[in-house]
């Protein structure tokens, strides 16, 4: 699958998780849930996936931790906030740029209609 095809579902599914949840939960609810729903939909999905920083030609784990990365391919940073802000953006473009990834959603799970939680994040172009 390519990374629109995966998107798709991952908004699908994060669209019917809200319905049956609803917002405000905490973060981890929904990074359980969605990876079980994802799954069962045949998707590989990984949780809390470390990204090393390299700082002078020395790597560190410490550096950041990706919610969930899709396939190799997507990744998805959740919230459960009143409103994504432009550091969240920059949060998940940085890890799109150091694991050389093109497409990453943050699905806020805090807002009243999840279609108004949802961030499309592009690092460079699609094929």
């Amino acid at each position: 699958m390519k990374e629109n095809e995966i998107g798709a579902v991952i908004v699908d599914t994060a669209v019917d998780l809200h319905k049956k949840l609803g917002a405000g939960l905490l973060e981890t609810v929904y990074e359980v849930v969605l990876t079980k729903l994802l799954t069962q939909k045949g998707l590989h999905v990984q949780r809390q996936v470390s990204v090393p920083i390299e700082f002078e030609g020395e790597y560190f784990d410490e550096g950041f931790r990706i919610d969930l990365f899709v396939e190799g391919k997507v990744i998805i940073e959740l919230k459960s906030v009143e409103k994504i802000s432009a550091a969240h953006k920059k949060q998940l473009l940085t890890y799109l740029k150091l694991t050389n990834t093109k497409l990453g959603f943050i699905l806020n799970f805090g807002t009243e209609l999840m279609k108004d939680g949802i961030e499309r994040v592009i690092n460079g172009t699609l094929d």
